[in-house]
């Protein structure tokens, strides 16, 4: 069975419209050959990125889908044209992260099939791969194990030192962190992108801020153990340094300029803006 890169490269040079449907996992939608959305089952949609964050209901959401789309929603004034194209591109980044690794299941195409936002932007496939590879970098270098990407997001009780410097989404994590939750359910329920919370999470990691698992214990919810104090200069399970603040406050330097649907300056304003969030 074909990559689904090569898949996606075969519908490119077919200039294929319609939706790759891969099963439970997602989809993917094209028009022209070229990918205008993907939603996967593991990370936040656009739909949730904005009735998570207070943009507007469901209730109000579902009735644009059903009539006037994309359009009417931007004719409404609830987002601008600006913040809807960033929330897709991080819901399109994100379930390229997830979904292109994926493997196991027939991809089914559908002729036609057009999602309600339509086609407003549109993401080079060679582009995808090569973002999700940075990504996966990324992650590895912040905390080596991706233990903590599955496991209930469990902050410590007792600060490792004086004081600590959180980004605005380790924040969102540790204040909505109970103890249950992985990393990619407290980035649905607070309408963050999966990577961007997965990234936090690392980063909790390597700055001694999560406690870690009791291998003595199952992991389900109910019975995880409650973070306890640190023995006295005894070296965390998941201690590094924390990160610089100094370094993560840094300008963000002259505005960016250029052509909107350009897949690598969307890519380099969204890392700008995560890096000041």
């Amino acid at each position: 069975m074909a990559t689904l890169d090569a898949l996606l490269a075969g519908l490119a040079r077919e200039r294929s419209t319609g939706a790759l449907r891969l099963g439970r996992n997602g989809t993917i939608f094209l028009s022209d050959g070229r990918v205008t959305y993907m939603e996967c089952a593991q990370t936040p949609s656009v739909e949730r990125m904005l009735t998570a964050r207070g943009r507007m209901t469901e209730t109000a959401l579902r009735g644009l889908q059903a009539d006037g789309g994309c359009e009417r929603l931007l004719a409404e004034g609830a987002v601008t044209r600006g913040e809807l194209q960033y929330a897709v591109l991080g819901v399109v980044l994100d379930a390229a992260f997830f979904l292109l690794p994926t493997g196991g299941t027939r991809p089914k195409f559908r002729p036609g099939e057009r999602h309600w936002l339509g086609g407003q932007w549109y993401f080079d496939v060679a582009g995808l791969v090569r973002e999700c590879a940075r990504r996966r970098a990324c992650l590895a270098a912040t905390w080596p194990s991706a233990d903590v990407d599955t496991l209930p997001v469990r902050p410590v009780l007792w600060l490792p030192g004086h004081a600590v410097t959180l980004t605005r989404v380790q924040w969102e994590v540790v204040v909505r962190a109970d103890h249950k939750a992985t990393p990619l359910e407290l980035a649905k329920q607070i309408g963050r992108s999966g990577y961007s919370v997965l990234l936090a999470v690392r980063q909790l990691a390597a700055a001694g801020l999560l406690a870690a698992p009791d291998p003595g214990r199952a992991t389900s919810a109910e019975n995880q153990p409650e973070a306890g104090p640190l023995p006295k200069r005894a070296r965390h399970p998941y201690a590094r340094p924390p990160h610089d603040p100094e370094a993560a406050a840094q300008p963000l330097g002259p505005p960016v300029t250029g052509d909107p649907t350009d897949l690598a300056l969307l890519m380099r304003l969204k890392k700008a803006l995560e890096e000041l969030s």
